[in-house]
C-alpha cells in the first residue's frame, strides 16, 4: 500500500511553508519561473552546440581551378605550409628527390638546346626537336648568330650523360608517374621523350608517389630489403648530382650557352620548378630544402587529387556575433579538417570538374597573368591567357556555382613585371590593350578589369568579386594572403552549414 502525500518525503520538501504569506507566495513563485527559464535556456544551449557540433563535422571543402601550371598544387602547399606544419615536415625529405628531378630536367633541356645549335652547324639534321617547338624555329637562318663550340661543349655532353640514366631511373622508380602532354598543332613535331612531363596519378595526390621515395623509418611496414634499397638509391642520386654539380654550374654559366638561350628567346628560368641557380646549395651532401624549395618544386598532378589535412594553426577569425560565441569552441574543436581538390588543368583533365562543383565551399581559381604572350602547351594555336578567359567564364557561368563563392588568384605576377621589364608588349599580343603604358600595374589592373566584367556578365545571379594578385612561390607573400582568404572561406562554411 503507497504512502499518502503527507507521507511523501519529498512532497514535505517541495510543499511551500503552511505560513506562507500571499507575499512570500509571489516571490517564490517567481524565483521556481526564473529557475525554469535558466533550465530551459541551457537546456536548448546544449542543443544548439549539438546540432553545430554535427555540422561542424562537415569539413571545409575546397576546390582549386585554372589551367596547367597556373599555380594550383604551389597555393595548397601554401596552405599545408601554413596550417599544417606535422605534414609538412613529414613530406620534406620526399620533396628533396622531386627537387633533385627538377634539377636534372633543367639540365638536360639546356644541354640539348647547346646540342641542338651544334648539331645544326655540323648539318646534322638527325637530332630530334625540342619539347613543343617545331623544326622551322630551329633552321639556320641569315640572323642566326655562328657560335664558337669548343672542345668544353663536347666534355659537358659527355659528363652530364650519366643525368639521362638518373631521370629514367626516377621515372620507373614512380611507376605511372609521367604521362606525355604534347601540342596538337599541326606544324609541331614533337620528341615525345623530351614531352613528357613528370606527374602523379593518384587519388591520394602526391602521397602515393612518396610512399616510394621516403627514406627508411622505424614504424615503417615494407620488408628491410625495400627499405635498404630505397635509401642506396637516394644517396645514389644525391652523389651523382655532387659529382657533376661542376658541371652543371659550367654549363649553366657558360656565354655560349646564355647567348644561344638569349638568341631563341628560351627563358627557361621563368618555367615552373627551375633550380639551376641553386646548383651550387642543392648538388651538396647533407641538402635539405627549404621551405621555399618545396613551394617551387614541381610535381603535375593528373586528374584530380584531393588532399585532406587539420588546421593546426592559424588565423581563425574573431567571431564577434552571439551566435558564433557559442560555436567558438565547436569551431576549434571540429571545424579544422579541410579538404582541398588540386585539379588538373589540361584540357583532358577539365571534363571531371563539373563533378566536384557539388557541396563544395570555395573555389579558388587561379590565373596566371604572365602568360599573356605564351601558347598552350597542348595547343600552339590557343593563347594561355585567351583559355584562362574561357575557363573563368565557364565557371562563373555554372548554374552550380551560382551561389558558391568564388576567389580570383591573378598569380605569377612576379613573371609578369620581369617580362615587362625584359621589354615585352603586351599590345603585341592583346591588340586591346592598346596604348596603355607597359608596366606592371597598369597590365595588372587591366587583367583584372577584364576578368570582373566576364563575372559580371555571365554569373547567374550577382555575386562579390574577390579577388588577390599573387605570386604563390613567394611564401612570406602568399602568407598574408591566405590569412584573408582562410577567414573568407570559414565563414562561407559556416554559412552554408546554416551557423551565420
Amino acid at each position: 500500500m503507497g504512502r499518502s502525500g503527507s507521507d511523501d518525503p519529498f512532497a514535505l520538501i517541495l510543499a511551500p511553508p503552511r505560513d506562507e504569506t500571499p507575499e512570500a507566495k509571489e516571490a517564490r513563485e517567481r524565483a521556481e519561473a526564473e529557475a525554469r527559464r535558466v533550465s530551459d535556456d541551457i537546456d536548448e544551449q546544449l542543443r544548439q552546440e549539438r546540432i553545430a557540433s554535427k555540422k561542424m563535422k562537415k569539413p571545409v571543402k575546397v576546390l582549386l581551378l585554372g589551367q596547367s601550371e597556373s599555380g594550383k598544387s604551389a597555393t595548397l602547399k601554401n596552405f599545408q605550409l601554413q596550417y599544417a606544419r606535422h605534414e609538412w615536415a613529414e613530406d620534406r625529405t620526399a620533396w628533396r628527390t622531386v627537387i633533385f628531378l627538377n634539377l636534372i630536367r633543367n639540365v638536360i633541356h639546356v644541354l640539348d638546346v647547346l646540342l641542338r645549335e651544334m648539331s645544326l652547324l655540323d648539318g646534322d639534321k638527325s637530332f630530334v626537336g625540342l619539347e613543343y617547338t617545331s623544326d622551322s624555329d630551329w633552321e639556320p637562318s641569315s640572323h642566326t648568330p655562328v657560335y664558337s663550340f669548343t672542345d668544353k661543349h663536347r666534355l659537358l655532353k659527355l659528363r652530364l650523360a650519366p643525368l639521362r640514366r638518373v631521370l629514367t631511373d626516377l621515372e620507373k622508380r614512380l611507376g605511372p608517374g609521367t604521362q606525355e602532354v604534347y601540342t596538337t598543332a599541326p606544324t609541331a613535331q614533337v620528341d615525345k621523350d623530351q614531352a613528357r612531363e613528370f606527374g602523379i596519378i593518384s587519388r591520394n595526390g602526391w602521397k602515393s608517389a612518396f610512399e616510394k621515395l621516403r627514406p627508411a623509418r622505424k614504424d615503417d611496414s615494407a620488408p628491410e630489403p625495400i627499405l635498404k634499397r630505397r635509401e642506396e638509391e637516394n644517396y645514389q642520386i644525391a652523389d651523382i648530382l655532387v659529382g657533376c654539380k661542376d658541371d652543371m654550374k659550367n654549363l649553366w654559366d657558360d656565354i655560349v650557352v646564355q647567348q644561344i638561350l638569349t638568341h631563341r628567346k628560351a627563358h627557361i628560368e621563368d618555367s615552373p620548378g627551375f633550380f639551376l641557380n641553386d646548383v651550387g646549395r642543392i648538388a651538396s651532401s647533407g641538402y635539405e630544402p627549404c621551405d621555399n624549395d618545396i613551394i617551387r618544386a614541381r610535381l603535375r598532378t593528373v586528374g584530380v587529387q584531393e588532399h585532406k589535412f587539420v588546421m593546426e594553426e592559424g588565423g581563425l577569425m574573431i567571431l564577434t556575433t552571439s551566435l558564433a560565441k557559442m560555436l567558438n569552441h565547436v569551431i576549434l574543436g571540429q571545424g579544422k579538417e579541410w579538404v582541398m581538390y588540386d585539379v588538373g588543368g589540361t584540357r583532358s583533365s577539365r571534363a571531371v570538374w563539373a563533378s566536384f562543383f557539388d557541396d563544395v565551399d570555395t573555389i579558388i581559381f587561379l590565373s596566371p597573368i604572365s602568360c599573356f604572350d605564351e601558347k598552350l602547351r597542348e595547343d600552339l594555336r590557343v593563347n594561355r591567357l585567351e583559355d584562362s578567359y574561357q575557363l573563368w567564364r565557364s565557371v562563373c557561368s555554372s548554374p552550380m556555382l551560382a551561389k558558391t563563392q568564388i576567389i580570383l588568384f591573378l598569380n605569377k605576377c612576379d613573371l609578369l613585371h620581369r617580362k615587362l621589364k625584359r621589354g615585352v608588349r603586351v599590345s603585341d599580343f592583346i591588340p586591346s590593350f592598346g596604348d596603355r603604358k607597359n608596366d606592371t600595374s597598369t597590365v595588372m589592373k587591366y587583367f583584372q578589369s577584364h576578368f570582373k566584367e566576364i563575372s559580371k556578365l555571365v554569373s547567374p545571379e550577382p555575386r562579390p568579386f574577390f579577388v588577390h594578385f599573387t605570386s604563390v612561390i613567394d611564401t612570406k607573400a602568399t602568407a598574408a594572403t591566405l590569412s584573408v582568404v582562410e577567414e573568407s572561406i570559414l565563414r562561407t562554411h559556416l554559412r552554408n552549414a546554416d551557423l551565420l
